[in-house]
């Protein structure tokens, strides 16, 4: 009876994850397992002649300036993105928590709009924010500091990091919140007690206990930054002025559905799988360290 029982339940269990594990294997499975294939291929995409070529497509990418450029942007992007929006969400969550402060709702809710507002719009914002001739940011600076935000080689893709932090922000605002409401007052309490101030009782209470939440979102970062840097990138500058803001993606795309060359553009959407979660690897290894409990 028991083993009609289990047996019953397991055939239950496989019933209801089948659908989804079906869905799992169809549109993500074999899709990553055909770019590898695809990437040792020369092909146009459109004709039915393929030509396999091994791993000459990975060999010409280490020697194309263009992706390894656009390799020291997404990295570019990742690093500061993630230190500024870190920085700042857990400023604001930390004052917006422990600050009793006037309209602090309200302030949460501001916050957190940039999130929920789709990537074209945000890219439509800011390509008025650094319009050259008329944009806000140069009309509020002095002359001297005015600037062509998204046509200056040197400083384009740090435009774009601004618009990906702005964006970020108030989503992560949110989540470190969440977790500093859990910490219980009393904690707080012996601290001041013990005589800490302020900033003795972020770094010896608030930050250690929050640790794992940061921990976490450093993933989100490396993925999200990834994606939304080739939406931002494809709208506001198209990857110039002559590929200064090109990125991962970007550049992948161009040369899979523009250019033709589909084999080369698989090999690069493989180096951007290995990338991207290698990295979220070694963040998570070195970042790793024992959960305090409270």
């Amino acid at each position: 009876m028991k083993r009609h029982r289990k047996k019953e339940r397991t055939r239950f269990i496989l019933i209801c994850i089948a659908p989804a594990l079906l869905l799992f294997l169809t549109f993500l499975i074999y899709p990553t397992i055909e770019v590898f294939r695809m990437s040792l291929y020369r092909w146009g995409g459109y004709s039915k002649n393929k030509e396999f070529v091994g791993f000459d497509n990975f060999k010409i990418m280490w020697s194309d300036e263009n992706f390894i450029r656009s390799f020291q942007n997404t990295i570019l992007l990742i690093v500061v993105v993630t230190m500024f929006t870190v920085i700042i969400a857990v400023l604001f969550a930390t004052i917006l928590s422990t600050e009793k402060i006037r309209g602090n709702n309200f302030f949460r809710i501001v916050f957190y709009i940039p999130n929920i507002l789709s990537i074209v719009v945000i890219a439509g914002i800011f390509s008025a924010v650094f319009d050259a001739s008329s944009g806000l940011l140069n009309a509020i600076l002095p002359q001297a500091l005015e600037r062509l935000w998204l046509g200056d080689q040197k400083i384009v893709i740090y435009s774009l990091g601004f618009a990906l932090i702005w964006q970020a922000i108030g989503y992560y605002m949110v989540m470190y919140m969440a977790s500093m409401a859990n910490i219980p007052d009393s904690l707080y309490e012996a601290a001041e007690l013990d005589g800490a101030g302020r900033l003795a009782k972020f770094f010896n209470v608030t930050f250690p206990l929050i640790w794992n939440n940061i921990r976490t979102t450093l993933t989100f970062f490396i993925l999200s930054t990834i994606n939304l840097s080739f939406l931002l990138a494809q709208i506001l500058t198209n990857g110039g002025p002559d590929g200064a803001s090109e990125v991962f993606l970007s550049y992948m795309f161009k040369q899979a559905y523009t250019n033709s060359v589909y084999g080369y553009g698989m090999a690069i959407g493989v180096v951007i799988f290995i990338f991207s979660f290698g990295l979220s690897g070694i963040i998570s290894r070195i970042t790793n360290r024992e959960i305090l409990e409270y």
